[in-house]
């Protein structure tokens, strides 16, 4: 909003300063294709003075709003300068935020993948646990039969 008042002002006094450098232009021309007659010259004379009061104060003029234009610009830049750098900060924030929740997440991650193994190593274990007892198990019995039919071979 700002911005675009201050651009808005930056127009207006560059189209003051087109007027002003042409009125000074069309006074130049003017008094420089008036023929001057012998006996208009004291009347030259006389609006000299002014002429050249009006060209200065259009010269000033022009300074002021030359030097407000650039003051402008300044301020432009400047308001640029502080939009760009509200926009990273904007970024900057909404990166730390993705970058907290990434962490987060990866902490989550590592303590179910902690849980997981031990749950692995947990489900081996017990695994070799069964087939250690199934093969006593097989041991077992294939010594009962063979107890049995030694006893049914004897009888």
């Amino acid at each position: 909003m700002r911005l675009r008042k201050v651009v808005e002002e930056k127009e207006s006094l560059l189209e003051q300063v087109r007027k002003l450098q042409t009125a000074v232009e069309q006074k130049q021309r003017t008094r420089s294709e008036e023929a001057v007659s012998p006996g208009e010259e004291d009347l030259q004379n006389g609006l000299e003075p002014q002429i050249l009061d009006l060209q200065r104060d259009a010269n000033r003029q022009i300074s002021d709003l030359k030097f407000k234009l650039v003051k402008s610009e300044q301020e432009v830049t400047a308001l640029e300068q502080t939009v760009s750098i509200a926009r990273l900060e904007g970024q900057v924030a909404r990166y730390k935020t993705a970058s907290e929740a990434s962490e987060k997440v990866e902490d989550e991650l590592k303590v179910e993948k902690r849980r997981l193994q031990r749950e692995l190593r947990s489900a081996l274990d017990r695994i070799d646990e069964l087939e250690t007892s199934n093969n006593h198990l097989t041991k077992r019995l294939e010594k009962m039969k063979a107890n049995r039919s030694a006893l049914l071979s004897q009888q």
